[in-house]
């Protein structure tokens, strides 16, 4: 049975709360009815058993997994990246791609701007190479720049509507001018990797940046005479906060306190996973650097983290277990609140009649038992 029609006896997290013993019926590829108590079991169904179901996890910065790299020209090795984070319930997912020379990255963006019009990507981001050098991470210095305006525009005419999110430093030369033109262009105007004072992330908030890229991390650190970049953006109700719950990047009371106040509105689990995920310890690269991962954490020469081995199963389920969340507050962070910023709301995100059938399995330890992306099973339950 690789298409249920019918999931029942479960614990459904919809958008107006949990339905125990809740149901859902699918029709193809879509969310066809949700309800409570005992439906009429026509056609192949699966018994939940009192696990959890909620809708396929959104991951909006990753820059590979399965050994495959988003910043390869090659398409097989996307491929095998969405593989590998979609066993993990990720069923929607953004390519991340770092910092490198304009025609380098507009080659890769051409690169992947078909597999966005296929549907296998959700967009693409821009994590540079318009950053701080003094907050650069695992970014090579060498390639950064400020973002004048025609290589933002020509980094975006190169995926033809396909690069979705663009993060930058707002104290660089041009980065009003540059989250302006981004804002115009639909596309989400993001700050990361600053080294930034309040004076300088406030003004680009009112251009009208709406995400911080990993809050905390690669970024001046929150001073109680000096806010800077992390009071301004945890604490302003148009930017929408990521967080990368691994448990290295980031301490669960660090990740609490900023879910806590940000709130299910304004909160996005992220993975920032590279090509090392579900590919073992071992020698990779980001970009051009060399990283080395050790018991699962990917790192420079100088020991700097470099991106993560993370799955938004595993982020999930440490915001609830460890964080100390609901399942709810969860769902918000790894669907809903991602599939809006997206623009997707109305397809995905949510366990909702006429949205994609999208949905993950969780036992009763939140660890992942099954994947359905658009109504067939990706990892079906043992």
């Amino acid at each position: 049975m690789n298409t249920p029609e019918l999931l029942s006896g479960g614990r459904i997290v919809t958008p107006e709360g949990v339905l125990d013993r809740g149901w859902v019926r699918l029709s193809g590829t879509t969310i066809r009815e949700v309800g409570l108590g005992e439906p009429d079991p026509t056609g192949p169904a699966f018994d939940l058993a009192g696990r959890w179901l909620v809708p396929g996890f959104i991951d909006l910065h990753c820059h590979g997994g399965g050994g495959g790299s988003f910043t390869s020209l090659d398409p097989a090795q996307a491929v095998d990246a969405v593989r590998a984070h979609r066993a993990h319930g990720t069923t929607t997912l953004q390519a991340s791609l770092v910092s490198a020379p304009l025609p380098d990255l507009a080659k890769q963006i051409g690169a992947l701007a078909e597999l966005v019009t296929d549907g296998l990507l959700a967009g693409i981001h821009l994590e540079g190479p318009f950053l701080s050098s003094a907050r650069c991470g695992a970014h090579d210095p060498a390639v950064l720049r400020p973002p004048d305006r025609d290589s933002v525009r020509g980094l975006l005419d190169a995926g033809a509507g396909a690069v979705r999110m663009v993060t930058l430093a707002p104290e660089l030369p041009g980065s009003l001018d540059a989250v302006r033109d981004l804002v115009d262009a639909g596309v989400i105007a993001a700050v990361g990797h600053t080294d930034a004072v309040l004076d300088e992330v406030v003004p680009a908030v009112e251009a009208g940046a709406t995400v911080a890229t990993h809050l905390f991390n690669a970024m001046r650190p929150l001073h109680h005479r000096e806010p800077g970049p992390i009071g301004v953006l945890l604490d302003d109700e148009r930017v929408t906060v990521e967080l990368i719950c691994d448990l290295v990047h980031l301490h669960p009371t660090v990740a609490k306190l900023a879910a806590s106040h940000a709130g299910t509105e304004r909160t996005v689990l992220v993975t920032d996973a590279i090509s090392a995920t579900e590919a073992g310890d071992g020698s990779y690269e980001l970009g051009k650097l060399p990283i080395t991962v050790v018991d699962g954490e990917a790192r420079l020469a100088d020991g700097s983290l470099a991106g993560s081995t993370l799955t938004m199963d595993v982020a999930f389920r440490n915001l609830v277990e460890v964080c100390g969340l609901s399942v709810p507050e969860a769902v918000a962070a790894a669907s809903t609140r991602p599939a809006a910023l997206l623009g997707a709301a109305d397809r995905v995100g949510a366990i909702r009649p006429g949205l994609a059938a999208d949905l993950v399995v969780l036992d009763e330890d939140l660890r992942l038992e099954g994947v359905l992306k658009d109504g067939s099973w990706a990892v079906r339950p043992g």
